[in-house]
């Protein structure tokens, strides 16, 4: 298991590994900075040398040198840029499978705060930053001491001037980034809101519509704008006044140099190029600090989105592999499981224990809130448990490969979920088309062939984001199809009847057989009676607890007693119960 100190270098090491390209940046910047020096060479030869002169060919000469070197520097700068745009690309390819499964764990590890954090967004934030000029700004930024090198060669005086200047204009850098820190902040947080907010609206749009909330949530989306307006304005005021003010000092101190040079020639101190070059250099030597504060707000951005990614990375473990264990194949064991939501710190499922052998069938009934989706969550590893194991063969969910482990697992949750795709890449969990028998004899398992070669174009017919095709009753018997592929050993169904009419539910009841007599072993989350068939085992929550757990003959005969007969046994479990047992 990596410590978090080795984790925490994961974005360090993807940036080590662009390091040669970096240090090509730097080597092309160094090149381009000396280059840089042209314009004022130039001015100074041509006030120096062909004035006092008078020589038209060494004008011709100094001209056609200076347009060879301007030219090589664009080159240069060209392929500077370039350069950072692979770069940025190798890092976003580095780390963005990584970024991607995070941000799939989010919900089941951060619970409602998974919204607020984006590994994929704040990545691409990085990317977008290398790939433009803020990295020019850094390389050029330490070249700013050779320029005001230069400027003191020329004449003492002009340095010490250029010096002061340029200190006053980084000082106001830094003020810009003490007083914008807090305000960047604050930005980035109401800009969240704004998403989640907007993506909640979107996910919830038939209720708005129908419930008439539009006029409600335009009035929360007011709120968060102006938050957020109010917050940009802020940051904007701050940056745009030190940009103003880093503006007119860079230009008052250009004219104070050319006026300090003129002092100088007039005094026989200095050359009349010398007043010209100052004021170039003196330009070269701020513009890195021009660039920063132009591009001040990306900055603030990007080096929110590091931190914010390096956080998120630190925050989830990347274990190695573990070793692959056998197909599980004769026992579920869970010993004293507590679950807690995520990012909740109360469990709703309290030391529940029981032990389910190979072909065997377990409902899980119990009053609403009592705790059944989140002991399924539990079984199949999307959540993981405060206290207590759930094992396979004896084997914890956390000793084996993810990937292994849902092969075992077939799943439907509550809200079934599928993918825009096929019917056959939703069945096949998007195992291409290398397994047809195995969609086949999934959908028939299901009982869903039939309905499957009535749509448009059969089990290539495509469904759309999140099914939006297909009826709730087809959802959910393809979901069932999805979690019977594969043959797996532990099926989970939470609810699978709450969609299905009579001919869905003899389908699922089937599956549930067919399930158990291959030696698998089927869990369903049940409120309907008829989710009972072909079911031998029962347990009752309540509470989060196990109050009865046994045969269903036993369960269903103990819970359905007069209360005279069964007072010890908790009055809200008994009225869900006895529509059960009349239907047995």
């Amino acid at each position: 298991m990596k410590t978090k100190r080795e984790l925490s270098s994961l974005l360090r090491s993807a940036l080590s590994d662009c390091a040669p390209g970096l240090l090509g940046v730097g080597l092309f910047s160094a090149v381009t900075n000396l280059l840089a020096l042209t314009g004022s060479l130039y001015m100074l030869q041509v006030y120096d040398r062909v004035l006092p002169s008078q020589s038209v060919p060494t004008l011709v000469g100094l001209t056609v040198g200076m347009l060879g070197l301007y030219a090589a520097y664009g080159l240069l700068d060209f392929v500077r840029l370039r350069l950072l745009v692979r770069i940025a690309s190798r890092l976003y390819r580095n780390l963005h499978q990584r970024a991607f499964a995070i941000s799939m764990l989010l919900p089941l590890k951060a619970g409602r705060e998974a919204d607020r954090l984006d590994p994929l967004r704040d990545l691409d934030h990085l990317r977008g930053f290398l790939s433009g000029s803020g990295p020019t700004v850094i390389f050029d930024a330490p070249w700013i001491p050779f320029y005001l090198l230069v400027i003191y060669m020329l004449h003492p005086s002009l340095g010490l001037l250029a010096t002061i200047g340029a200190l006053v204009v980084v000082a106001l850098t830094a003020v810009a980034e003490i007083f914008g820190r807090r305000p960047a902040r604050l930005t980035s947080e109401a800009m969240i809101s704004q998403r989640v907010l907007a993506e909640s609206g979107r996910r919830n749009a038939e209720v708005v519509q129908a419930m008439g909330l539009s006029s409600r949530l335009a009035g929360r989306w007011s709120e968060v704008v102006h938050s957020y307006l109010a917050y940009q304005e802020r940051l904007s005021d701050i940056i745009g006044g030190t940009g103003s003010l880093s503006k007119a000092l860079r230009m008052a101190l250009q004219s104070c140099v050319l006026g300090l040079g003129a002092y100088l020639v007039i005094g026989g101190e200095a050359s009349p190029g010398v007043i010209i070059a100052s004021s170039i250099l003196l330009g070269r030597a701020l513009a890195p600090v021009d660039a920063a504060i132009a591009n001040w707000k990306g900055f603030l951005s990007t080096r929110h989105s590091y931190f914010q990614l390096k956080a998120t990375f630190e925050a989830f473990e990347n274990p190695t592999d573990p070793m692959e264990l056998p197909r599980p194949q004769t026992q579920l064991t869970v010993e004293r499981l507590t679950v807690a939501p995520p990012g909740m710190p109360k469990p709703t499922v309290l030391d529940v224990s029981f032990q389910l052998s190979s072909g065997a069938g377990m409902a899980i009934v119990g009053p609403s809130g009592s705790g059944k989706t989140t002991l399924v969550r539990a079984l199949v590893g999307a959540w993981n448990p405060l206290h207590g194991k759930v094992r396979l063969d004896g084997a914890s969910l956390d000793q084996w490969n993810p990937r292994s482990l849902g092969c075992h697992i077939g799943y439907l949750p509550q809200d079934v979920e599928l993918f825009d795709g096929t019917v056959a890449d939703n069945i096949s969990r998007f195992g291409g088309k290398s397994d047809p028998k195995g969609v086949l004899a999934a959908a028939r398992a299901a009982g869903v062939y039939s309905m499957i070669m009535h749509l448009p174009e059969g089990f290539q017919t495509r469904i759309g984001e999140a099914g939006r095709a297909l009826s709730a009753g087809q959802r959910q018997l393809i979901g069932i199809a999805r979690a019977l592929y594969g043959d797996p050993f532990l099926v989970v169904l939470d609810e699978p009847n709450s969609n299905l009419d009579v001919e869905g539910d003899a389908a699922l009841a089937g599956a549930i057989l067919a399930v158990r007599q291959r030696g698998g072993i089927v869990i369903v989350v049940a409120h309907r009676p008829s989710a009972l068939t072909n079911i031998d085992q029962v347990l009752v929550l309540a509470n989060g607890m196990v109050r009865t757990f046994g045969s269903r003959e036993e369960v269903l005969a103990s819970i359905a007693r007069p209360p005279s007969s069964a007072a010890h046994r908790p009055s809200p479990v008994i009225p869900i119960q006895r529509g059960v047992s009349g239907h047995a």
